[in-house]
């Protein structure tokens, strides 16, 4: 079903994906940064539909529909640095700085920085080519409105 996304995403020069298909790899990138500590909860979900509402201007079905199918990508995309590297040469640096802050917002959704959501939004900062310091400050931006 994804196979044709992930084949763009994983070529050795991916093109910058269109709207619809970055909206579909950066919320499955969510996901997986949510299920990183082997608990994805309602309100993780939760928190990625208001992320992709808020972003992208979408309804309440569109957000769950959004949100499910990128579950599906996500179970189906390959190892984590080969996905986020591809992301990252085929969506320009400005919207995968707004993702790191989606994705540390997910990850302070239940109120903890569980080690290993931590540590993986880490490693996907460096793999999507987002400096230290911008992902500090992307984290402190989430902070503030909390």
């Amino acid at each position: 079903m994804f196979g044709e996304l992930l084949k763009r995403l994983t070529q050795p020069e991916p093109d910058t994906l269109p709207d619809e298909d970055a909206r579909l790899a950066l919320t499955a990138l969510l996901v997986r940064v949510a299920r990183a500590d082997n608990h994805y909860s309602d309100g993780e979900k939760q928190r990625i539909d208001a992320i992709n509402a808020r972003r992208y201007g979408l309804g309440p079905g569109a957000t769950d529909a959004l949100r499910r199918e990128a579950e599906s990508l996500e179970a189906e995309a390959p190892d984590t640095v080969r996905f986020t590297r591809a992301i990252k040469d085929a969506v320009p640096y400005e919207e995968r700085l707004a993702v790191l802050e989606a994705l540390w917002d997910v990850v302070l959704a239940d109120g903890e920085r569980a080690q290993e959501e931590d540590a993986l939004v880490r490693m996907v900062s460096s793999f999507l080519g987002i400096s230290d310091r911008d992902s500090a400050l992307a984290r402190q931006a989430v902070d503030a409105r909390r």
